[in-house]
C-alpha cells in the first residue's frame, strides 16, 4: 500500500536540473541579497522640498509614499527635518506624529 508516490513530469525535470546542478558544482538557484541601508533624500532638493510643500500635513506614510522611502526610513527624515527646523511637529499619537511645513 505505501511506498513512493511517482513524481510528475514537472518535478522529475526539476529534479534532473538539479542533479546537474550538482555535478557540475554550481546551484540551480544564485541569492543575491542586498544590503539595506538608510539613505535619506536630499532636504536641500528643490524636488524634494516641492514634495513636501504640496502636502498639508507630513505623516510618515505619506512621505514615505511620495517620495518612494521605506517607513522606518521616513521617520528618521522627518525627525530630521525637524532638527533643522525645516518643520514643526503639531501633534503625536501613540504610533503617529505628524508634522507641518514650518512658516
Amino acid at each position: 500500500m505505501g511506498g513512493k508516490k511517482r513524481l510528475s513530469l514537472k518535478q522529475m525535470e526539476k529534479l534532473q536540473t538539479r542533479q546537474q546542478g550538482k555535478k557540475e558544482g554550481e546551484s540551480t538557484r544564485s541569492i543575491t541579497k542586498k544590503t539595506a541601508g538608510i539613505f535619506f533624500p536630499n532636504p536641500k532638493s528643490k524636488k524634494v522640498v516641492d514634495e513636501l510643500k504640496k502636502m498639508k500635513v507630513l505623516t510618515p506614510y505619506t512621505v514615505a509614499s511620495r517620495l518612494d522611502l521605506r517607513l522606518s526610513t521616513a521617520k528618521h527624515f522627518l525627525k530630521e527635518l525637524a532638527r533643522q527646523g525645516m518643520i514643526e511637529h503639531v501633534s503625536s499619537g501613540k504610533n503617529l506624529k505628524i508634522y507641518k511645513i514650518a512658516d
